[in-house]
């Protein structure tokens, strides 16, 4: 079973793929700093595009809103502002093919 990082949904099925090494931390390794922080949103925001943008063939306006859509419905999120997260969205159907294309 996976979980998924609350800050970028990244799935984490491997203890390297959790923050720290702990299996019980609900974020990956990308998105918490050496302390056990959470990183700023910015880095993480950034961290989502550049993945999308190598998944897209660095279409860097496509990997934003994918980005955009992703982070606004995980659950750090939910509590915490960003304001990169304002802004155009990919829609449902978009979302969804490009979830397929990386199963």
């Amino acid at each position: 079973m996976h979980k998924y990082c609350f800050a970028c949904g990244m799935p984490m099925s491997k203890r390297e793929d959790f923050a720290q090494g702990d299996e019980h931390s609900n974020f990956c390794l990308h998105c918490v700093d050496e302390e056990g922080a959470v990183r700023a949103c910015e880095e993480i925001f950034e961290g989502g595009v550049q993945f999308f943008m190598s998944e897209l063939d660095g279409d860097r306006q496509l990997a934003e809103k994918t980005t955009r859509k992703n982070m606004r419905m995980l659950p750090y999120w939910q509590n915490h502002e960003c304001g990169l997260l304002s802004g155009e969205v990919v829609s449902d159907e978009e979302f969804a093919e490009i979830l397929k294309k990386l199963s």
